[in-house]
Parts: C-alpha cells; sequence; structure tokens
C-alpha cells in the first residue's frame, strides 16, 4: 500500500538512498503501471522506478510533460500504492511546477525519490544552469522543512539530444566539462545523485564518476558497456529507462501480427 504517514514513507526514502552503493549499483529495470510495477518487485528487485515514456504513453500522451501533471502524478500515486517497495518517479522537468507544489504532490503520491530533468521542454532547450540550480535548490529546502527525505536524481540532459541525432561517442568527450559544470551546480543545490542520461562511452563516463562527488546513475544504453563493466567503473544506479517498454510493446505487435496471420 502507498505509505500513508511520513512515519512509513521515510523509511523507504532512506532505503533507497542507502541502495545508490558506487561499484554496486542499484539496477532499475523501469514500470509503467502497477503492473509491471509488482512484476519488478516479484523479481526481486528492492526498488521500482517509472518511466514517463511508458506513463505517458498508457495514458494517452507522449512523453517530455505533453500529459497532465495531475494524471501522470496520480499513476505515480497507484504504483507507490501498489507495491511495498520504494518508488522512485520519473517526474519529467517538474512540470512547471513551483518548488513547494511539486515536493507536495511527490509526498501525497508516496514517492521515495524523483527524477528531475534539465531539459525545458516548452523551449525545446536546455534551462539554464544557475536558475535550474536555484530550482533544485527550492525542492531540496521545500522536502527538508516538510521533514521529506527525498532522494533526488538530477538529470543532466547535455549528451541526450545529441545521442539522438546519431553523434558519435567522439562528441561526448567534448559535451563532458558542460555536463560536469551542471552537475556539480546540482549537487551544490542539494540532489542526491546525477543522471547524465545519454552518456555511455567507457572514458568519458570514467573521467565524469571521477570528477563529481555525488553518486552517478547511467541508462542502459544498448550501445552502453554491460552492468559488471558499469559496475567497475564505480556506477551508483542503472536504470533501463524506456526500453523494457518498447520491448514489451514490440512483443505485443509481434503477437497481434501473428494473430493476424490466415488460419
Amino acid at each position: 500500500m502507498r505509505p500513508s504517514s511520513d512515519a512509513e514513507l521515510s523509511p523507504r526514502c532512506d532505503l533507497l538512498r542507502s541502495l545508490h552503493r558506487p561499484g554496486a549499483p542499484l539496477l532499475l529495470p523501469n514500470a509503467w503501471d502497477v503492473a509491471t510495477a509488482k512484476a519488478v518487485v516479484a523479481a526481486g528487485f528492492p526498488v521500482v522506478a517509472t518511466t514517463s515514456v511508458g506513463v505517458a504513453a498508457t495514458l494517452g500522451y507522449d512523453d517530455h510533460e505533453h500529459a497532465p501533471a495531475e494524471a501522470m502524478l496520480g499513476a505515480a500515486a497507484r504504483i507507490a500504492g501498489g507495491v511495498t517497495v520504494p518508488v522512485t518517479v520519473d517526474a519529467e522537468a517538474g512540470y512547471r511546477m513551483q518548488p513547494a507544489a511539486l515536493v507536495s504532490a511527490l509526498r501525497s503520491a508516496g514517492a521515495a525519490g524523483c527524477n528531475l530533468e534539465d531539459t525545458d521542454h516548452a523551449a525545446g532547450k536546455l534551462h539554464d544552469v544557475d536558475r535550474h540550480a536555484e530550482w533544485l535548490s527550492g525542492v531540496r529546502q521545500a522536502a527538508s522543512e516538510a521533514s521529506y527525505p527525498l532522494v533526488i536524481n538530477a538529470r543532466v540532459d547535455v549528451f541526450f539530444a545529441p545521442m539522438l541525432a546519431g553523434a558519435g561517442p567522439e562528441t561526448q568527450d567534448e559535451l563532458l566539462p558542460e555536463a560536469l559544470r551542471r552537475a556539480q551546480a546540482y549537487i551544490e543545490a542539494g540532489v542526491d545523485c546525477v543522471y547524465p542520461v545519454g552518456l555511455y562511452a567507457a572514458e568519458p563516463l570514467r573521467r565524469f564518476i571521477a570528477e563529481v562527488s555525488a553518486p552517478v546513475n547511467v541508462a542502459r544504453l544498448p550501445q552502453a558497456p554491460p552492468p559488471a563493466e558499469l559496475a567497475a567503473l564505480g556506477v551508483a544506479r542503472i536504470s533501463w529507462g524506456p526500453f523494457l517498454y518498447f520491448d514489451a510493446m514490440a512483443h505485443f505487435g509481434e503477437q497481434l501480427a501473428s494473430l493476424a496471420e490466415p488460419v
């Protein structure tokens, strides 16, 4: 059941935070509804993470904050209410909510943690780093004032658009200084973990991990090293993001195609 009080929610936050261990990463196969969240728990994983791609799709919307915040957070609440482990919510870029309102909504949903992106989806570009760090600091402050030990995973989106555009690993070296600048600003703002989504090349990733002072989350991209190698690099958290959702839908499509074959 969803935590009904801070006395129930705080231990889930603390457990989630404690599982961020560099070299022994927390594995997060992302879920998109209560059924998939329960499957994650049944498979033995200690935490459920949501994927905004899958959640938005089940609600009939595209990703990147096209779904209403109340619908996305309502889905998060149902997921948190369906399992007894910590749930970390992909809250996209915060739905243009003020920090106190976002924290209140996440707390009401029973979220032990959240992902927060530094992409301004309305403008189609990255947020100004100083303004975003100030906003993240406000999220931390609002959570602290509510005695809510929310685990904040700050996404650093510097590598994301170039990766989607097909940029090769050499580009990751070029983008590393800006990614490190953003990560450090967010750590100083009080986040618990940083997530350079799209960073997959081993050497830039090693340098990123060595130079930041917080646990690092990476996405299990097809071109990324396997989990054992990521662990050896010092990664503390590995997310599958939307890939399990994509695989599930592809399998569903194959099954439907087989049903449509002539008898």
